[in-house]
């Protein structure tokens, strides 16, 4: 870890090859966990939309072609 001297010392160039680093890890991150997320996403739709389910009138159900659009559902 640097000391707050060292980052006073930093050029503009250092400053953002450092930024650029660091977005490339966050970059990297976001990318394995939504592998890992998209891997299981029908228990998870599943379990995200239990309760909602659970109060459905009788003979109904949820449609939706995809599973953001589960946001914006119609009942059937």
């Amino acid at each position: 870890m640097e000391t707050r001297e060292q980052f006073d010392q930093q050029t503009l160039t250092e400053h953002l090859a450092e930024l650029r680093s660091c977005l490339l890890i966050s970059l990297g991150a976001v990318a394995v966990g939504f592998v890992i997320v998209n891997s299981f996403i029908q228990s998870l739709a599943e379990w995200f939309l239990q309760p909602l389910v659970k109060v459905l009138p009788a003979g109904k159900s949820l449609i939706f072609t995809s599973y953001q659009d589960g946001f914006f559902f119609t009942l059937n």
